[in-house]
């Protein structure tokens, strides 16, 4: 491996795991795009004295426009003014210009928690409304460099590959589908994992489920959720890999969205030792590619700023890990994204450093 230091001012960079965040999300976003009378069925914003919330009937969702207790990238540069400048194209590719991002991958609100529709056909015209939003105004800007994901229902799989096909044929490059809500053990999901790998759309899973800490109390809980919310992805690649749905759709890609890095090489090794212990000896009820070979193979996963990524990233290789700035969000590299790489990655050598921070991204999205 080259092991000078790398300088990303050399090479465009890509980040592949930014934030829409619901209070950002233009205000009339969904009552503009559904029915009248399903208006109050879907997010739409309700003046509460100085506070605008969303509203799904009569349940608060969440904040639109600026956080009372939430510092974020934009807050830090004294930018924060606008809570809803992530949701403008043209400011946000100011703001991407300015840290030297060349193309942001970006996850909508629903990509971190539900809108909380309990209809499902309410929900499904919920999902539609962003999906459609987000090819049409945000992607259509600069196509090519700004690409925030659609998402994907989990009420069916025939409802998700419906879905896939549709925003497929409206140009977007990825899809988001929640691996904590959707049983994605059941072997019926063979037809989304299908759809995904015909279409060549990688299929993200996003932090956000599978821990019993909640992050709206606005308490300590905050800090607990956000230290263990990158391991909980353990169960969805552990079943993505051993219920055999890898391997039966060898082009599938999927990929484990702000998992970070650091306990990927351990359990890539354990699943290593448990396929030799557990699914050779029953080859008829097992997968039979070694784990690890399916990672390297049709996985990848994303992190910001990685303090020991020199040493983790060659464990598994650096063709499986993609950098992302994760703008607006508090813990942003924000707009100093080309010196926390230089500062993090330096020592993997210029190789590396051009494939976790660019071409990774740029081939699997198949960007330009």
């Amino acid at each position: 491996m080259n092991t000078v230091a790398a300088s990303s001012s050399e090479h465009r960079v890509y980040s592949c795991d930014d934030h829409l965040d619901m209070n950002a999300v233009p205000p009339t976003l969904w009552i503009d795009r559904v029915e009248k009378k399903h208006r109050e069925a879907v997010p739409h914003v309700v003046s509460h004295g100085k506070i605008d919330l969303w509203m799904v009937k009569n349940r608060i969702i969440g904040v639109s426009g600026a956080y009372e207790d939430i510092e974020t990238a934009l807050d830090r540069e004294g930018m924060g003014g606008d809570p809803f400048r992530p949701s403008d194209p043209r400011r946000r590719m100011e703001d991407m210009e300015r840290d030297g991002i060349w193309s942001s991958m970006v996850y909508g609100p629903t990509a971190l928690f539900s809108l909380g529709i309990d209809d499902p056909e309410v929900n499904l015209m919920a999902i539609r409304a962003w999906n459609d939003w987000a090819a049409e105004v945000f992607n259509a800007y600069m196509p090519d460099r700004l690409n925030a994901f659609p998402e994907l229902p989990v009420s069916s799989p025939a409802d998700a590959v419906a879905e896939l096909e549709r925003v497929a044929a409206l140009g977007h490059r990825g899809a988001c589908m929640n691996g904590f809500e959707a049983d994605i053990r059941d072997p019926a999901w063979d037809l989304l994992w299908s759809a995904a790998q015909d279409a060549g759309i990688p299929i993200s899973f996003h932090i956000g489920g599978g821990t019993r800490f909640n992050p709206r109390k606005r308490d300590w809980q905050i800090a607990g959720f956000a230290a263990v919310a990158p391991m909980q992805m353990d169960e969805v690649l552990a079943t993505m890999i051993f219920s055999g749905a890898l391997e039966r759709h060898p082009r599938l890609k999927i990929v484990l969205a702000e998992s970070g890095i650091g306990w990927l090489p351990y359990l890539v090794a354990r699943m290593d030792a448990t396929f030799e212990k557990h699914c050779i000896p029953h080859p008829e009820r097992n997968i039979s590619t070694m784990p690890s070979e399916l990672f390297r193979r049709q996985v990848f996963a994303t992190f910001e700023e990685e303090p020991l990524g020199p040493e983790l990233i060659p464990l598994l290789g650096p063709d499986n890990f993609m950098w992302a700035c994760d703008y607006p969000h508090p813990d942003s590299t924000w707009p100093n994204s080309r010196a926390a790489i230089d500062h993090a990655l330096g020592k993997l050598g210029d190789a590396a450093v051009r494939k976790v921070t660019g071409e990774n991204c740029r081939v699997l999205y198949n960007l330009p």
